[in-house]
């Protein structure tokens, strides 16, 4: 991370910044490898390093270290020299065939952390707390639910 942070403690910079070094690690080896982050064991890596940022209240809009989608974006585009990242991706088609592959695997990268974000900003909506008053979400399978017949 280029920025000081200066409301955050020295242990946890240093933890962001190793969890931005991680991610990028596992960005560039996919990269090279030609493999997607969608896939084992890409994924399940991206999917730890980001509940370890949502854990450490990386993720948090008032937190003093912002690893979020944007902020991680924002970084590596500078470090990749890909500085004006919305005309690249506005127009594509005028980068360098090397900075089209990687920022195609940054927006692999997005998609992903920002999928996590929301997903994981909304799960309480979905997991209420144990009461009365809850009935559970009905089967998406008709096999799956009770198959007895109490209209008898």
């Amino acid at each position: 991370m280029n920025q000081p942070l200066p409301f955050a403690s020295e242990p946890a910079r240093l933890f962001a910044q190793d969890l931005i070094e991680r991610i990028e690690d596992l960005i560039l080896r996919a990269e090279t490898e030609g493999v997607p982050l969608e896939v084992d064991p890409q994924r399940p890596e991206l999917f730890q390093m980001f509940a370890e940022a949502e854990a450490a209240g990386f993720l948090a809009e008032d937190s003093p270290i912002d690893v979020s989608c944007d902020a991680i974006a924002r970084e590596l585009a500078g470090r990749w020299k890909l500085r004006d990242l919305g005309k690249a991706i506005s127009q594509p088609n005028q980068l360098p065939p090397s900075q089209l592959k990687r920022l195609r695997v940054l927006w692999s990268f997005m998609r992903l952390w920002m999928e996590w974000s929301y997903a994981w900003q909304r799960w309480h909506e979905f997991h209420p707390a144990h009461s009365g008053s809850h009935s559970p979400a009905p089967s998406p399978n008709p096999t799956d639910s009770d198959t007895s017949d109490d209209r008898e």
